[in-house]
């Protein structure tokens, strides 16, 4: 497999043979035990960026992560049309049980850069119009630069692109009835994948600050799971 450049089908099918003939041996009972059925504890909503891991990053297993992934990790508002992303996270949070839900961003996003640069998107359509369910994100991250003229304007717009897709995410039904019933918690974070850093979202200071940093208990499941919820394989 290539190192951080291009990979074919060819080199795809060999890392398929690798994973067959020296991997899969190795976790046959999880695999085994996977086919009874999920229970992950998170939902993992991220970029479709090929240089974002969430498993590599979160060193998590199969199955304990259930992922949504798309272009600028967007999810859009509740609305009367059905999309992916409403039948992903109602079929986590409202039969998954999911005891958590992570928006995560990412240095670098090519979407996110698009917001700032409307312009480039041009030959880009459907990235143009998708983009729509950030609106806004560029009006809040001029705000908050104004006020750090130093600071780098596409980090400021990943950070509030992560707090504008919560706001969106909060408008799901399912997601509103788990947050008043007191058994999901929502978190933003935004991965620097060229130092491994993690930062998230404290609502009372409201800045994103390291994750090591980040009170324990704001990342921790609920501490009683509905009587009819699975077991999860891991918490935050």
């Amino acid at each position: 497999m290539s190192k951080g450049g291009r990979s074919g089908a060819t080199s795809l099918i060999s890392g398929v043979n690798v994973f067959q003939e020296k991997v899969f041996g190795n976790k046959e009972s999880l695999f085994r035990q996977l086919g009874e059925g999920q229970h992950p504890g998170v939902l993992f909503i991220t970029c479709s960026d090929s240089r974002i891991n969430p498993n590599l990053l979160t060193q998590t297993e199969p199955g304990e992560l259930f992922l949504l992934r798309n272009a600028g990790n967007l999810v859009p508002p509740r609305c009367s049309a059905p999309s992916g992303e409403a039948a992903t996270v109602e079929y986590a949070v409202a039969h998954l049980k999911v005891r958590d839900v992570i928006v995560c961003g990412h240095a670098k996003c090519g979407a996110v850069a698009g917001l700032l640069n409307p312009t480039s998107l041009d030959t880009l359509p459907a990235v143009k119009s998708w983009l729509g369910h950030a609106a806004g994100v560029v009006e809040e991250t001029d705000r908050v630069a104004a006020a750090d003229p130093a600071a780098d304007r596409l980090e400021i717009a990943v950070e509030r692109n992560v707090l504008k897709q919560l706001d969106n995410l909060r408008t799901h039904p399912a997601v509103a009835d788990a947050l008043a019933a007191g058994r999901l918690r929502v978190h933003g974070w935004v991965y620097q994948f060229e130092t491994g850093a993690v930062t998230a979202h404290d609502p009372s200071s409201e800045r994103f600050v390291p994750l090591a940093e980040a009170r324990r208990e704001k990342f921790a499941a609920p501490t009683e799971a509905p009587s009819d919820a699975p077991p999860t394989n891991r918490s935050i």
